[in-house]
């Protein structure tokens, strides 16, 4: 595996090596040596998968607050999405700054997604499945969100069409409004 950081701190591109013969191919989407050796130390509990049907569909960003924050490994494993990680630490020098990346069932990436970072995707094909990781069971009692337009992080979506939203994300705050309760230095 490959771990690449991105611009935000804590965020990681994974790059599975891809082993490959005449049958098809096999890889290993997650190893606790190999993410251990990389300097990060997780506890998955869960995996979550979800399935969308149509182009647009844009399910984010969601975060949960402490002290049920969670990581999440993210995949998409048919079709591909457009996966973004937003900074939502307060004191980060990177508060409000987003990360995107295409994650698809050709390309096999992942994307680690730390506490304190919002988490949204946008399906760029239909029929996309997507699987994650997660380091803290669910908690809809402290489940938040951000609008995904808000224009003060200024996302830039791959598809300039309206997206297909859940009521919640409709009607989720602005960042500047959004309940937050991460500081930077407090992962770490």
């Amino acid at each position: 595996m490959n771990f690449l950081e991105t611009n935000l701190k804590g965020v990681y591109i994974i790059e599975p090596a891809i082993h490959g013969d005449h049958r098809g191919w096999f890889m290993e989407t997650y190893s606790n040596k190999a993410f251990t050796n990389a300097g990060l130390e997780l506890n998955f509990v869960q995996d979550n998968q979800s399935f969308s049907a149509s182009i647009g569909t844009l399910r984010g960003l969601h975060y949960q607050m402490n002290p049920k924050a969670q990581t999440k490994l993210v995949r998409c494993t048919k079709g591909a999405i457009f996966d973004v990680a937003v900074d939502i630490r307060k004191g980060s020098q990177t508060f409000g700054e987003w990360f995107g990346i295409e994650l698809s069932e050709e390309n096999k990436k992942q994307l680690l997604v730390p506490k304190g970072f919002a988490h949204g995707f946008m399906t760029i094909t239909e029929d996309a499945e997507v699987q994650y990781k997660v380091d803290e069971v669910y908690s809809p009692d402290i489940d938040r969100g951000i609008i995904w337009n808000d224009p003060k992080i200024g996302i830039n979506w791959p598809i300039d069409i309206k997206p297909i939203l859940s009521e919640k994300d409709q009607f989720a705050p602005l960042l500047k409004d959004a309940e937050i309760n991460f500081f930077f230095g407090d992962e770490e």
